[in-house]
């Protein structure tokens, strides 16, 4: 019987050691919706100006401090669409579809043209712009 005490009362203060050391959530207020393209913005914004593709296209980013601008000049003329600075880039949404600018080299744009350029933003692969 003294045995049985003993396993009782060392397993109920396994049970509550165990409960002690379980992580908790941490109660923390949510960041609001705001801040998130405030923080990546000073990256963006030495994205300012324009970016050169292949055949006269080009992309412009204006603006500043999480909020943007970004005009791009394809074969079928130019288009300028709202951006905000995100945690990978810049977003924007670009006939329904949402897009993401973010810096590269030439290489990973995909295209032969630009290759050996070194800073570029690209939108996805196949559609880059850089300077020299």
């Amino acid at each position: 019987m003294k045995r049985q005490v003993v396993l009782a009362i060392t397993a109920v203060s396994l049970a509550v050691l165990l409960t002690a050391c379980k992580e908790r959530p941490r109660e923390t207020s949510p960041a609001p919706a705001a801040s998130a393209p405030l923080a990546a913005a000073p990256a963006a914004d030495q994205w300012l100006g324009q970016w050169n593709g292949p055949e006269g296209t080009f992309l412009e980013l204006k603006g500043g401090g999480g909020r943007y601008e970004v005009t791009i000049q394809n074969l079928d003329g130019p288009k300028t669409f709202p951006a905000t600075a995100s945690a990978d880039g810049i977003g924007f949404e670009r006939d329904g579809v949402k897009e993401s600018l973010r810096a590269t080299n030439g290489a990973d744009t995909g295209m032969k043209w630009l290759a050996d350029k070194k800073r570029c933003l690209t939108v996805r692969l196949g559609e880059g712009y850089c300077r020299d």
